[in-house]
């Protein structure tokens, strides 16, 4: 695969199209995130959340070009105490569209999916200086706790309704 520069500044030409995750995305998704981060992601706390359960194609989002699947972040419904709430994770993007803003894009499409349909949160494990610009913060998860260690700084939540509770323990939705 191959970007495109656009004609007048030379830069890289987004021509991605973003959408909602679809069923017959599964398996391209899985690919795309074993290249991104190996076996190694099965060991992680947060993969106790979505262990058994599905992502919600809602919110979910995939990117392609052309008809090629270039990235993909996938939210999976849990409870943090009694509050229904996302878990965003993971996100991966295709080495044809690293660095080009396509990550941030998967994440604001989430986010806008997921208010538009009611939830009152996301929680993510991530880095800072990738998530706190899209709006997640580190003291609004600091009350929440997840099943197996993980590091505190790289907690984080986003709360989409006012008053949405951000307290408790995170767990698989029922």
């Amino acid at each position: 695969m191959t970007l495109t520069l656009d004609p007048v500044s030379k830069a890289p030409a987004p021509l991605w199209t973003l959408r909602p995750e679809q069923p017959s995305d599964a398996d391209a998704i899985a690919a795309l995130v074993a290249r991104a981060f190996g076996p190694g992601r099965y060991v992680k706390a947060v993969e106790r959340l979505r262990e058994g359960a599905a992502p919600d194609l809602e919110v979910s989002q995939a990117a392609l070009l052309g008809a090629d699947l270039i990235g993909s972040v996938r939210l999976w419904p849990i409870r943090v105490g009694e509050t229904r709430s996302l878990l965003l994770g993971p996100i991966a993007v295709d080495d044809v569209a690293r660095r080009r803003g396509l990550g941030a894009a998967l994440v604001r499409a989430a986010v806008s999916a997921a208010r538009a349909g009611g939830w009152p949160s996301i929680l993510l494990v991530g880095d800072a200086h990738f998530f706190g610009p899209l709006g997640f913060s580190t003291a609004l998860a600091r009350d929440i706790r997840l099943p197996g260690p993980v590091d505190p700084n790289r907690v984080m939540a986003l709360r989409l309704a006012d008053g949405a509770s951000l307290r408790g323990e995170a767990r698989r939705a029922a």
